[in-house]
Parts: structure tokens; C-alpha cells; sequence
């Protein structure tokens, strides 16, 4: 018997759900039934009470229109299929009974009686009740004892109906929940296995897209984030630790070789180990920036400022470093756009892209900072990023350099993402050919 962590299919949702479908349909079945048992009922009295007044009021008419001896020769000749005439004439009993029973009521009320016949069927059981005539009481009845055979049959028919569609609706509502649990052993078996930390494990999708398929799809999106989550953890660790781990090890060897520097040389070295000290400080400080803008726990202090206003700022910080390194800075800006929002955060945002483009376009290179609207595009033409990087530049602490070789913290593009992400703006990189163009629309 198929059962997931001890769950029998009769322990199951789906087998509660059959018991009450289960029941629904033995109530619904039982109420027509009983319905066509009433209408059944109704329509045997209606035919029998139909009947004997019919043949209340012929005989009745029989006796105004014929003398005694011809109305005896009636009741002699009636037909005992039709109906079972009894007349108490003054010498005797005249008709098919012998008898007529005690407490007989007047019709158009009725009493059911039995009689012993000499046939097969030795007992019948009739309908009937008295008329008055001028010649005394008339005995009218009818059999209905086949009615009520037809009427028994129609019941035990109606309850062996009742009893199969039980049983039926039971036995496939058991079948349906061992089906059931056999997807879900099926889905323990893998979710054990993701557990066991093969997070490529899949839950399957059957061509039915049916709720567990559903489920099942969901489920394998969930997985997918995770597994890429979990790798931009190993690599973000990785990348930590080897960019770390330089600055530690010379910080390590300089603490031991401090006991041996002269007093002239001390000052100097102490400001070497405090540099590299300070960068692994802004490594940390960087990735909690980071955090906390991302999850939406540093509050923006919002405030309306121009965007034209804020390139112009971005360009006078920047000019400077473009001309150490012999490089071109220009601006170029058009119709201005008022803004609400941190405009501290996204200065810094757009000076990280400025600085970025200034660090790595190398020498005589000419950088442009375009406002056109509620975009601003920075452009160069340096060596650009490759199509197949440019999705990867936002992830944090990925550095194209592959040996690390330039200063930096690899955080930057992701701050950069991160605050204009919380300002509701987007960044698209494109090429300049050669050159990055880096577009902010907001």
C-alpha cells in the first residue's frame, strides 16, 4: 500500500473529499428516489380512488335504472379483473366474495383487506369500501396487492442502486487517492534529495498541467532562485576570500616585521597597514550598504532636485580626475526634469558609472555625460564590456579583471543597480563601438 511518511490513502485529503462526494451523491440519489417512491405512491391511489368512484357511480346508476333481479344478474356478471362487486341482498350474499368484511367504511373512504383464493397465489389483497344503493350496501374493491409487489420491487431496486453507487464512489475514491500518493511518494523521493543538498533535483510536470503540475512548477522556480542564490553565495565567498586574502597576508607580514623598522620608517609602514586595513573595512562597509538599500533598511531622504543640476555637479567632481589621466570629460544636457528622491545617493550612483568609465577607458579617452529628458546616458570609447558580461557586471563582487589586479571592491555596479532600483529607474548597457554606453532612464 503506497504512503507518504506514514499517510494511508484512507488517511488522505482526497479519500475525505471521496466520503463526502460519497455522501453528497447517496443523498442526492436517495432524495430522487424517494421522490419517484412518493410520485409512485400518489399515483396507485390516485388510479385506485379513480377507479372505484368510477364504479361507485355505475352501479349506483344501475341500481335507479334496473329492477332488483336484473341488478342481482349486474352484480353476478362483473368481471373480478375489473373490480369485486359484493351485494347484500335480503336472502344472501350475491357477487365474487363470500363475505363482507366487519367496519367497511362508506366510500370514497377505503380499507385495505386480504381474501384466499384457490389459485396460485392464495392471497390477494384488495381496496375497497361500501356504497349505499336503493337496494341495500355494495361491496366495490380492487386488488392492489400487485401494485405493492411492483411498489417492494421498485424499493429494493432503489437501495440496491443506492448501496452499489457506495461502494462504487468508495472503491474509485480509494483508487483516486492511491493515485495521488503516488505522486506525492514521488515528490518526497525528490524533495528528500534536495534536502540531502542536490539542489538541481526537479520536481516533474506531467503533460496534464493539473494542480500538482501547478504546484510542481512553482516549486522548480523556488528551486531555481535558490540554486542561483546559493551559487552567488559560494561566489561572492570565493571572491571575498581572494580578495581578502592579499591584503590580510600583507598585513599579517607587516605586523611582523614592524618590531624591526626603524623610528624614521615606522610612521610610514603604520600608514601602509592602516591603507590596506582601510580597504578591507570598505569591503565590509560596501556589501552592508549594499544590504541594507537592497532590503529597503536605509531610508531615503527625499527631496526635489533637477536632473540638469545634478550632471552639472557630476561633471565638476569628475572633470578633474578625466584631466590627470589625460582624458576628455564633456556634458551635454537639454530640456531639464524636476525629481524627488535621494539625489545624495544617485549622485553617488552616477559618479560610481563616471568613475568607472574614467578607471577603465584608459589614457585619452574621451567620456561624455548626456542628459536628454529623464535619461542620462554616460559614454565612452574604451574597451567596452562583452556582450556575455554585460548581464554579470551587476552581480556583487564580480570583477571582469580576471587576476584583480586593479584596486576596488567589485560592489560598485551593484550599489550602483541597488539605489536605482529604490529611485524606480533602470540601467541598460549598450555598445559605443567602440566604447559602454550606460543608460539611466527614470
Amino acid at each position: 500500500m503506497v504512503s507518504v511518511k506514514g499517510i494511508k490513502p484512507y488517511q488522505s485529503s482526497a479519500w475525505r473529499i471521496t466520503i463526502i462526494f460519497s455522501a453528497l451523491v447517496t443523498l442526492i440519489i436517495g432524495t430522487l428516489l424517494l421522490g419517484m417512491y412518493r410520485q409512485l405512491m400518489n399515483e396507485q391511489e390516485l388510479q385506485t380512488n379513480q377507479h372505484l368512484a368510477a364504479e361507485t357511480a355505475r352501479y349506483q346508476q344501475m341500481a335507479l335504472t334496473l329492477d332488483k333481479s336484473s341488478f342481482a344478474a349486474q352484480v353476478k356478471a362483473a368481471d373480478p379483473k375489473t373490480a369485486l362487486i359484493v351485494w347484500r341482498s335480503s336472502l344472501d350474499l350475491i357477487g365474487a366474495l363470500s363475505l363482507i368484511p366487519d367496519d367497511m367504511p362508506m366510500l370514497p373512504k377505503t380499507r385495505d383487506f386480504p381474501i384466499l383464493t384457490a389459485g396460485p397465489d392464495k392471497l390477494h389483497i384488495l381496496t375497497g369500501g361500501l356504497v349505499m344503493t336503493r337496494y341495500g350496501p355494495v361491496l366495490i374493491a380492487t386488488r392492489t396487492d400487485q401494485l405493492a409487489t411492483l411498489i417492494d420491487r421498485f424499493v429494493n431496486a432503489a437501495i440496491t442502486a443506492l448501496m452499489l453507487t457506495i461502494i462504487l464512489t468508495l472503491a474509485l475514491g480509494y483508487l483516486f487517492s492511491k493515485a495521488i500518493l503516488r505522486r506525492l511518494v514521488q515528490y518526497n523521493h525528490l524533495s528528500q534529495l534536495i534536502e540531502k543538498g542536490e539542489y538541481s533535483t526537479r520536481l516533474p510536470v506531467s503533460w496534464r498541467h493539473d494542480e500538482f503540475d501547478m504546484l510542481a512548477g512553482k516549486f522548480n522556480r523556488v528551486l531555481d532562485t535558490l540554486e542561483n542564490n546559493l551559487l552567488a553565495v559560494r561566489g561572492a565567498t570565493d571572491n571575498i576570500a581572494h580578495d581578502l586574502r592579499t591584503p590580510l597576508s600583507h598585513l599579517r607580514i607587516g605586523l611582523e616585521q614592524l618590531p624591526d623598522k626603524t623610528s624614521q620608517d615606522l610612521p610610514e609602514a603604520c600608514a601602509i597597514l592602516i591603507e590596506k586595513l582601510d580597504h578591507c573595512l570598505a569591503t565590509f562597509d560596501a556589501m552592508l550598504s549594499l544590504t541594507r538599500i537592497e532590503e529597503g533598511q536605509q531610508t531615503l531622504e527625499l527631496q526635489d532636485f533637477s536632473l540638469k543640476v545634478l550632471c552639472e555637479d557630476l561633471y565638476e567632481m569628475a572633470e578633474a580626475m578625466a584631466e590627470s589621466n589625460e582624458q576628455t570629460l564633456t556634458l551635454t544636457t537639454s530640456d531639464d526634469v524636476q525629481m524627488t528622491g535621494d539625489k545624495y545617493l544617485l549622485f553617488q550612483a552616477l559618479f560610481n558609472l563616471v568613475d568607472n568609465a574614467i578607471k577603465y577607458a584608459g589614457e585619452g579617452a574621451k567620456i561624455e555625460i548626456v542628459q536628454q529628458g529623464n535619461e542620462i546616458q554616460i559614454r565612452d570609447n574604451g574597451p567596452g564590456i562583452p556582450d556575455e558580461e554585460k548581464g554579470r557586471v551587476f552581480e556583487r563582487l564580480v570583477r571582469l579583471d580576471p587576476s584583480r589586479h586593479n584596486q576596488g571592491t567589485g560592489l560598485g555596479l551593484s550599489l550602483v543597480k541597488a539605489i536605482l532600483a529604490r529611485h524606480n529607474a533602470k540601467v541598460n548597457l549598450m555598445d559605443n563601438t567602440p566604447g559602454l554606453i550606460v543608460s539611466i532612464t527614470f
